[in-house]
């Protein structure tokens, strides 16, 4: 028996409370950046929707807002439901030019370290193990490398570089050889000091250091560690004072003889305004590339984490999922996230009919093995931006400049016309055909591509330029 229908009125209302205390707990200039315009918020029995326009403001959400969310539903509701973020490329047209900007503005405040402070996660919090990471052709070298790096008796493997795109399991392996060398230190009694952060937080930690005049203390904190490892290391690009501190970190536990495990969204080569002298040194250690999934890992996936969620797939939509599917893990879980509701409301039984209406919406969307968003982070990286910026209308010679690249190889990856390309970067048709056509004939007169670093102005061929950042997303 299905359950009663909410009255409509009941249920917008319900949406204007949670849009109310969710303004209330974020503060109004961050609620109209991400909220006000392009995001629709629905509920039903078992989750709070949120769907944006773009990947960017999805991954940005999910890492800063999660919490105030569950919070803001909660505080009108009898349960706690979980967020889950979806994407249609369609509210584009609703993002309003001035949130575009502040989106912008925001994301820039928060690499300074002027974001409200985020805590460091505990070591107690570290989810992922290398016992559950699932083995594939695309991730069996970087999975070699972590165990390696997890060996505390190999002296001779004390660096490690992971990169690729987001969701392939860089975190995992990061947190799995965390958990690794904890784990033996419990067995063995020899405990060390180690820590694993996010760029972000190392940044925000070290320019509170600063203004709180407690330098020395940050210094002590992470110079004496047997262990770093930093995920998102690329968020350090173009933080001149931080990648300087960084870099003397670096050397302090390396010259020790210590580990340092590190993880990007782009190869050292490919992270924009990077320090030259870090780059060598990430060099001089295993830099090791995790590629997408293939069909038959992502079917081992969706198998393990499904019994880790006791969700029976019968064997038809495991096939149907692992064939459709070809993005990030990420991509996998929110899957069986959609997939673990609509079981509870059928009692328990999931049929292949009724996956392919459910994620109809997410299958048309991820049908192409590359999408914008993969683009658009390459691009943003390389530049030494973020993709914020690209869909606001900073008019910088580096903004439009990779705004122009970034137009070029969606038409290049992906099955976007002209006037998706347009509205999924904030622009409109006619400026997705001049920023195509521009790249061409800079391409066909073999002129070079300018852009400006806080180090200074930068030239590359804009062949030699393309031929980089295409071996980043192929």
């Amino acid at each position: 028996m299905n359950p009663p229908v909410e009255p409509v009125c009941a249920h917008d209302d319900l949406l204007r409370q949670i849009h109310a205390s969710l303004q209330q707990r974020i503060g109004p200039q961050r609620y109209n950046a991400w909220f006000k315009h392009g995001a629709e918020l629905t509920l039903d029995d078992h989750h709070l929707r949120v769907t944006v326009p773009n990947p960017f403001t999805a991954n940005w959400i999910e890492q800063h807002y999660q919490s105030d969310l569950i919070a803001s539903a909660e505080e009108h509701l009898a349960k706690r439901l979980a967020v889950v973020v979806a994407i249609d490329p369609n509210l584009t047209g609703q993002c309003r030019k001035r949130d575009l900007d502040l989106q912008a503005k925001l994301v820039s405040r928060a690499a300074q370290g002027q974001s409200r402070p985020r805590t460091p996660e505990p070591a107690a919090r570290l989810k992922h193990t290398l016992d559950d990471f699932v083995v594939g052709p695309s991730n069996r070298l970087a999975y070699s490398a972590a165990l390696a790096a997890a060996d505390r008796q190999n002296h001779q493997f004390t660096q490690l570089f992971v990169h690729g795109a987001c969701g392939v399991g860089k975190t995992h392996l990061l947190q799995g050889i965390c958990d690794a060398v904890t784990r033996r230190d419990g067995r063995t009694g020899d405990p060390i000091r180690w820590r694993y952060v996010t760029g972000e937080q190392f940044t925000n930690e070290f320019v509170a250091a600063v203004r709180s005049k407690q330098s020395r203390d940050f210094r002590d904190r992470y110079r004496r560690l047997d262990l770093l490892a930093i995920d998102d290391v690329h968020f350090l690009a173009a933080k001149r004072a931080t990648q300087e501190e960084f870099l003397h970190t670096f050397n302090a536990i390396q010259s020790a003889g210590k580990r340092i495990l590190l993880a990007s969204d782009a190869h050292p080569r490919m992270v924009g305004d990077l320090n030259e002298q870090l780059i060598s040194r990430f060099l001089a250690g295993m830099v090791v590339r995790i590629d997408a999934p293939d069909r038959q890992t992502c079917l081992s996936i969706l198998r393990a984490k499904a019994e880790a969620m006791r969700l029976t797939l019968p064997r038809d939509v495991e096939d149907y999922l692992a064939r459709h599917i070809r993005g990030s893990v990420r991509e996998l879980e929110g899957t069986l996230v959609k997939l673990s509701a609509l079981a509870a409301l059928e009692g328990g039984r999931i049929t292949l009919e009724q996956a392919r209406d459910a994620l109809a919406d997410h299958l048309a969307r991820t049908d192409s093995v590359i999408t914008l968003g993969d683009v658009e982070a390459v691009v943003a990286t390389f530049f030494g931006v973020t993709p914020a910026d690209l869909h606001s209308s900073r008019r910088t010679r580096t903004v439009s400049t990779a705004r122009m690249i970034a137009m070029y190889l969606a038409r290049r990856y992906t099955r976007m016309s002209f006037p998706e390309i347009g509205r999924f970067m904030g622009k409109n048709h006619s400026s997705a055909v001049l920023a195509v056509q521009r790249m061409e004939n800079l391409l066909a007169r073999g002129e070079e591509i300018v852009w400006t670093t806080p180090a200074g102005q930068k030239t590359m061929p804009a062949e030699e330029l393309l031929d980089l950042l295409n071996g980043q997303i192929g």
